[in-house]
């Protein structure tokens, strides 16, 4: 059967005989979209190896897969907690600043705290830590995404979203300790989306839906 990919390319298409993506190089339309993985399979008589052959596939792109969701939990966590300190350390600039300008306030002559505070370095700070916040808001927005995929389903008890057991779930594991976390964020952020607000919420939460 004649297939319509493109011709001379390199491209990722699906393996009719294990169904994963492959990449291909077709240089004819008659060219087999059979994976160089799969072209032994080919044959009646070789249904028992190709089958044990797509558990392997199946279970090592599914091994990558866990590890790449493990990678990023991890990367989100430290990523947030980087951004935690930086923040931390803005708010304390901005205060800092905010407590110097107050307490000269008596000997400045252009008076009127409000055009004090108005000043350049301060703003500056201001913005400072407004970046941080919102870098922080990415990830943890990257982290609601992942704790949604691995929420535990009422009608499965016992499994976790991915269709793991939920004790033998390695990112539901490392996202644990970030429960309170992250509901706290999440409800901050419902609130200011209900009061019309900037928030940092995924298009695919639930209050959008």
């Amino acid at each position: 059967m004649a297939h319509a990919y493109p011709l001379y390319q390199d491209i990722a298409a699906q393996c009719l005989c294990c169904r994963s993506m492959q990449p291909f190089h077709f240089t004819s339309a008659a060219d087999q979209v059979v994976c160089s993985f799969c072209v032994r399979h080919t044959g009646a008589d070789r249904a028992e190896r190709r089958d044990a052959d797509h558990v392997a596939l199946w279970l090592r792109l599914y091994t990558e897969l866990q590890d790449v969701h493990a990678t990023a939990v991890e990367n989100a966590t430290a990523e947030l907690a980087a951004k935690d300190q930086t923040i931390a350390e803005r708010v304390a600039e901005v205060d800092e600043l905010r407590s110097l300008l107050a307490g000269s306030f008596d000997s400045t002559p252009r008076g009127g705290i409000r055009d004090v505070l108005a000043n350049d370095l301060v703003k500056r700070a201001e913005r400072k830590t407004e970046l941080a916040s919102r870098r922080t808001d990415r990830a943890m927005a990257v982290l609601w995404r992942l704790a949604h995929r691995h929420a535990v389903d009422a009608t499965k008890p016992g499994l976790c979203g991915c269709g793991l057991n939920v004790a033998q779930c390695p990112d539901r594991q490392a996202l644990e300790t970030l429960r309170s976390e992250l509901a706290e964020w999440e409800a901050r952020n419902v609130q200011l989306a209900a009061a019309g607000q900037r928030h940092a919420l995924p298009p695919e939460h639930p209050s959008f839906v």
